[in-house]
């Protein structure tokens, strides 16, 4: 098969056909893809596919429309194409809507069963508008709390006057609440059945209306006590005497304890890591349903690449490598953590936390040895809303070493330092509240997400930094088109570090450092794609005599972030999708401001509508797995605004540097005596293009 049009097509797409038959042109991709053959012709197949284009047309409301005329011509000796014509008639109005059986209910619950229905007087008759507004009034009736509500009807279509008269046939039945729960579980249970009771009367609760969105929020709050494979809650026999409906959960438990090991691979042009993971977690610890997890992450990370971990450097001046370069940071990382949870904390939605954690981490201006503990409680009273206030501490030990040799090319100060060795202590306070409405966090395609994060740092808690850091997170997803093909995804996320104001040697009124552990970094797959990780940040510089550009300068990071994305996702067939996207970021050094431009440039790096506030357009190709979609965007930054600041601490001056302005170094003239031509653009040093392969959504 190597050609299918369908001909005379006005009101009813052709694409929309060919999605309801049998027959289908082989895909032009089909030679690149061994696992798939082409797609063959069946006579009788077709012959069964004309009634159905047929059929398929009447369901659109078009009952004239009739199939003209077929032609089956070969091509060359092994294909054929296939040409159909098609006559459409005129469309099938919704002459008359009555709906019958409503009269016993309230004007409120008929307003509300009956409000804005797929089915309109006036509109095209559909069948599939039919089927959607019985079901509709079925679902709103039966949230009423009507559990045995059914909707049937007929509709007579009268071709010769082209007209449907709609019967919608409602039976509401009488309206209940909730009785009894049950419980359904194994034979010999190690987790009670008073605490699954518990769980669900957080949705269900004796004597109110019943509704069946209250028993997927009770299934969603039984399944979150975590110690189940499988949760279902049902409906029960209604009690018609008592005008109650028992709900039955139905649990099968799980294993308590588990261990899970994996590893993994990051690969960026600003970074390379490779990883092995384990955790081990008992649900029930100590009886309680106390959870225990004991979780390790080792690696090796190579900054920016591994390749360049082991260049050779010219120290003779001859022009060829001769000894290590040292200078290149990469070693091993890892973390071990460990977290205590106790359920039922004084409160059946109120969970306690309890997390320690060691790390040794290597980034672009640093490494470190630190821990950080942490403990709060969680406050959940629905599956989609959280509320965590905690009390955190972090200890870390930083050093502004660049490579293997112990050379501190950054200086403390960048770091957040005054002394070396840089030893600091951050004590905060957060309040972290999330709503989460998205119908896959890992692929999402409808619904929304918000969060916001609040930390009050020093003072009273003392440690080493005083500071407010506010960061809010607002994302939406919404999916339309030919069967649901298309998905709009949209977020934005900002930031602001607020230090304390104190006054320099000079008198200056200036904002205090803070802690680079506590500032704001940019770029990456899940962040803003037009740099990569980390790598949209004010600069320092550390490395002035390396050839490239962006090898010179470090990220430090800042006190302002603004990143916002604007993705279309089209899914083309199969697990196969593309995404076309428009990203924004900014990483400014002072507090996030809306203020005009300014000549500090402290200040001018953090307005919102400023030069420093970066674009980019990319593409990417999407492929889902069992584990999530698997991800490759490429990302072109756009030459609007100026490069990114470069502030030197110990002096408070800042200047900008120019680079050679490549895409994955195409572009670049190179000679073997004359380095490269520099240029000032929009995030110079950093080239201009990106890429980024990795599993999950960016957001």
């Amino acid at each position: 098969m190597v050609d299918l049009d369908i001909e005379g097509t006005d009101k009813v797409s052709a694409s929309d056909i060919k999605e309801k038959i049998v027959t289908s042109k082989t895909p032009w991709w089909e030679p690149f893809n061994p696992f798939v053959p082409p797609n063959y012709f069946d006579p009788n197949a077709w012959q069964a596919d004309l009634r159905r284009i047929e059929r398929y047309y009447q369901s659109q409301g078009f009952y004239q429309a009739e199939v003209l005329s077929e032609n089956v011509r070969p091509v060359g000796d092994d294909a054929v194409a296939l040409r159909v014509r098609v006559r459409e008639g005129e469309s099938t109005q919704v002459s008359s809507l009555e709906v019958k059986g409503l009269e016993e209910v309230s004007p409120e619950h008929r307003a509300r069963a009956l409000a804005e229905l797929p089915l309109v007087q006036g509109q095209v008759f559909r069948e599939e508008d039919w089927e959607a507004t019985k079901e509709l009034v079925r679902q709103r009736l039966r949230e009423l709390g009507y559990a045995e509500a059914e909707v049937g009807g007929e509709v007579r279509v009268d071709v010769a006057t082209r007209g449907a008269t709609v019967d919608l046939q409602v039976t509401p039945g009488v309206r209940y609440r909730f009785g009894n729960i049950f419980i359904v579980t194994d034979p010999k249970p190690q987790v009670k059945p008073q605490r699954i009771i518990e769980q669900a009367q957080g949705a269900v609760r004796k004597g109110e209306w019943y509704s069946e969105t209250a028993l997927s929020e009770a299934q969603a709050r039984v399944f979150r006590m975590g110690v189940f494979g499988a949760v279902k809650v049902n409906r029960a026999a209604p009690d018609r005497e008592n005008r109650t409906v028992p709900v039955v959960v139905d649990v099968r438990e799980a294993p308590f304890r588990s261990i899970r090991l994996g590893g993994g691979l990051g690969v960026d042009a600003a970074r390379q890591e490779i990883r092995v993971l384990g955790e081990w977690t008992n649900r029930n610890f100590f009886g309680g349903l106390r959870r225990l997890t004991v979780g390790g992450r080792v690696g090796y990370a190579f900054i920016p690449t591994l390749t360049a971990a082991f260049d050779e450097i010219d120290t003779n001046g001859d022009g060829e490598g001769d000894e290590p370069n040292l200078t290149t940071p990469h070693g091993f990382v890892g973390e071990l953590s460990v977290q205590f949870e106790q359920p039922r904390f004084l409160a059946r939605d109120l969970r306690l936390q309890t997390t320690v954690t060691a790390e040794r981490g290597l980034e672009q201006a640093y490494n470190f040895i630190g821990g950080r503990a942490r403990g709060g409680v969680i406050w959940q009273p629905h599956p989609d809303f959280s509320f965590f206030p905690s009390y955190n501490l972090e200890l870390y030990r930083l050093q502004g070493q660049r490579g293997l040799q112990d050379r501190t090319d950054v200086p403390t100060l960048v770091l957040g330092c005054e002394e070396d060795p840089c030893n600091i202590s951050v004590s905060y306070l957060e309040q972290s509240a999330e709503w989460d409405r998205r119908d896959d966090p890992i692929a999402p395609r409808e619904g929304y997400y918000t969060a916001l994060s609040l930390q009050e740092g020093g003072g009273p808690l003392q440690g080493d930094f005083t500071f407010l850091r506010v960061l809010p997170d607002v994302r939406g997803y919404y999916t339309f088109g030919p069967n649901e093909r298309i998905t709009v995804a949209a977020r934005l996320r900002l930031g602001t570090l607020l230090t304390p104001v104190v006054t320099n040697e000079t008198g200056e009124r200036i904002r205090q450092e803070s802690a680079i552990v506590n500032r704001f970094f940019a770029g990456g797959g899940a962040s803003m794609r037009g740099f990569n990780s980390r790598r949209l940040s004010p600069m320092n510089i550390t490395n002035p005599g390396a050839e490239e550009p962006s090898a010179r300068v470090v990220p430090i990071g800042g006190n302002s972030l603004i990143e916002t994305s604007v993705e279309v996702r089209l899914k083309l067939f199969g697990q196969l999708s593309l995404a076309a996207f428009h990203d924004t970021g900014l990483v400014g050094r002072g507090p996030l401001t809306f203020g005009p431009r300014q000549d500090d440039i402290r200040r001018e790096s953090s307005r919102v509508f400023g030069d420093y506030h970066y674009q980019a357009v990319g593409l990417g190709v999407r492929y889902l797995t069992i584990v999530g979609p698997l991800r490759l965007d490429l990302a072109r930054r756009l030459n609007i605004g100026r490069p990114l600041p470069i502030f030197d601490p110990s002096t408070g001056q800042s200047t900008t540097m120019g680079g050679w302005g490549d895409c994955f170094g195409i572009g670049v003239q190179r000679d073997r005596d004359t380095p490269p031509q520099e240029k000032e653009y929009a995030g110079a040093p950093e080239g201009l293009c990106t890429f980024f392969l990795s599993i999950g959504e960016a957001f």
